[in-house]
């Protein structure tokens, strides 16, 4: 692979490749604001200005700058090298970059903070993005100046709506046409554009039109100041208070890779975030699956219910053994949740073929919605793939419905409170029921059905494996800690076991995923190293 030396460091490169992206990708940072690996080049923020010097088979051209000198009193003219964009050049075999080696590198990138910040507000208190904006960052990395200019800032329009998830701050504003070019690029809808020129520069909403759609608070995501902000998260927490979890989105199938911040002070989650993964979401995230996370907090089962009433986890467990006393295997209905990750629905298939001896599976979740051709898939289950790997023939939950009415299926035994049938359509046929037994962390359906319900941690508080529509297997890692009785569902169905006098063979989460990674094989998808905030 060919290689280029930057600030004496051998980086190799792909043909095509910038010297930003060739850097990005060994993990070592260029200065930028307007440079994202997923957009076009603009070049227009000059931060990550850096040198070329010269060689048998490269030269550096030169320019004539006027340089203050102190000991004539007045300005001289020097010659310097023309410093190049590193988002736009090209990397070459055998070319040597300076980049925080360079003087010349660092007094450009000095100059540019200031002019970035000649107008800026400096409202960072008050600022969402403070703790994660690169204005703050490269200040101090290359700043550290005091304001020169003494005439009165160019005021700009504040807190513009721009549509029913995004607030806009020009003053704040570097002008990187990040969001205009995404909203172009990737969302396939031009609707922000750039008016006027020099100081007087902002973003707006072209005329007739507001920012809405599936992808607008990427437009903020991308931003790399406080320009752009989510009304969901506006004001609502300091990022220093924010720890972080690597997950996966719960949306739909595409299984986007992401992060979850949450405050351990109030084990609440506050924001999902894209997590760069080439094979599957790259850099983006939809609006919905960037919402997803208020789910962990709605509809939640916190303890074990007993026909509606809440009681202590050992009376619920004796419900369950009076109920399936004597029960013949043949009766017993298991429902699997394409909801739930790997883990919970193997326990579950353990429980139910292993030691009860039934096979007659199903598959229940939520039902096909709204899809697109960016990366909102139909199916609205994050682990469908995953299930249909674990109990090939496993039936619908339409089917299910049709065995309980024939007098087929007597007892039931279900994971996850989703279900893709109204209260109209399907709970009724539940009625039929002698028994039924949901492990889940939602209500739904399922839990309003049921006799005993046995509360389940949800995604973020627990790690579970989870297999999206290309077959890719992905871990989401525990964030938050379970609320009140709730336990990994693959823990409550070794207590369901327990409690009919069965000997379930797992215990811990390792012990499930050695079995898994033979029996259920999978393409493994790796994030990238690049981060883009």
């Amino acid at each position: 692979m060919p290689t280029f030396k930057l600030d004496g460091k051998e980086i190799p490169f792909e043909t095509g490749d910038t010297i930003i992206a060739a850097a990005a990708r060994v993990g070592i940072e260029i200065p930028h604001y307007c440079w994202h690996p997923g957009l076009s080049i603009a070049a227009n923020c000059r931060m990550c200005l850096i040198e070329v010097m010269p060689s048998a088979t490269q030269r550096s051209p030169l320019l004539d700058i006027l340089e203050w000198d102190a000991t004539l009193q007045d300005y001289r003219t020097v010659r310097k090298p023309k410093l190049q964009p590193a988002c736009q050049m090209a990397a070459t075999e055998g070319a040597e970059i300076q980049s925080n080696a360079s003087e010349n590198v660092a007094v450009a990138r000095k100059a540019v903070q200031e002019f970035l910040l000649l107008n800026h507000p400096v409202d960072c208190p008050i600022c969402d993005q403070s703790g994660e904006c690169k204005l703050q960052d490269y200040w101090l990395e290359y700043g550290r100046f005091k304001k020169r200019m003494g005439d009165e800032p160019v005021h700009k329009p504040k807190a513009v709506v721009f549509g029913p998830t995004i607030v806009y701050d020009a003053e704040r504003c570097v002008m990187c046409t990040r969001c205009i070019r995404f909203m172009d690029e990737v969302a396939h809808d031009p609707v922000l554009e750039m008016r006027e020129r020099g100081n007087h520069n902002e973003i707006c909403v072209a005329d007739g039109h507001a920012l809405t759609g599936h992808y607008t608070f990427m437009t903020e995501h991308v931003c790399p100041v406080g320009a752009l902000t989510t009304k969901d998260f506006r004001f609502k927490a300091r990022v220093w208070f924010l720890r972080t979890a690597k997950s996966i989105c719960q949306g739909c199938a595409t299984g986007c890779n992401s992060y979850l911040d949450y405050d351990p002070r109030y084990n609440r989650a506050y924001r999902h975030r894209p997590r760069d993964n080439e094979q599957v979401n790259k850099y983006w995230m939809c609006d919905e699956g960037m919402l997803s996370y208020r789910r962990i907090h709605e509809d939640r089962v916190s303890e074990p219910r007993l026909q509606g009433k809440t009681v202590s986890a050992s009376a619920a467990l004796q419900a369950i053994k009076q109920a399936f006393a004597g029960v013949s295997p043949n009766s017993v209905a298991v429902v699997f949740s394409a909801q739930h990750s790997l883990e919970d629905n193997w326990a579950l298939r353990e429980l139910a073929k292993t030691l009860l001896g039934t096979t007659s599976f199903y598959v229940s979740g939520l039902p096909d919605g709204y899809e697109d051709k960016i990366l909102i898939h139909r199916d609205k289950n994050p682990n469908r793939e995953g299930v249909a790997a674990l109990a090939r023939d496993a039936k619908s939950f339409a089917d299910l419905v049709t065995d309980i009415r024939a007098g087929r299926a007597t007892h039931v035994i279900a994971l996850g409170g989703e279900a893709p049938l109204d209260h109209h359509d399907g709970e009724p046929a539940f009625e039929k029921l002698q028994a039924m037994v949901t492990i889940a962390a939602h209500d739904g359906p399922l839990t309003r059905a049921a006799t005993v319900v046995l509360p389940a941690t949800t995604w973020a508080e627990a790690s579970g494996t989870y297999v999206n529509a290309k077959g890719i297997r992905q871990v989401a890692d525990k964030a938050l800690e379970p609320i009140g009785g709730a336990a990994p569902a693959w823990t409550q169905i070794a207590h369901v076991a327990r409690s009919l006098g069965l000997n379930p063979q797992w215990g811990e989460l390792k012990q499930i995923r050695t079995r898994l990674s033979s029996e259920v094989p999978a393409q493994t998808a790796t994030s990238s190293t690049q981060t883009e905030s």
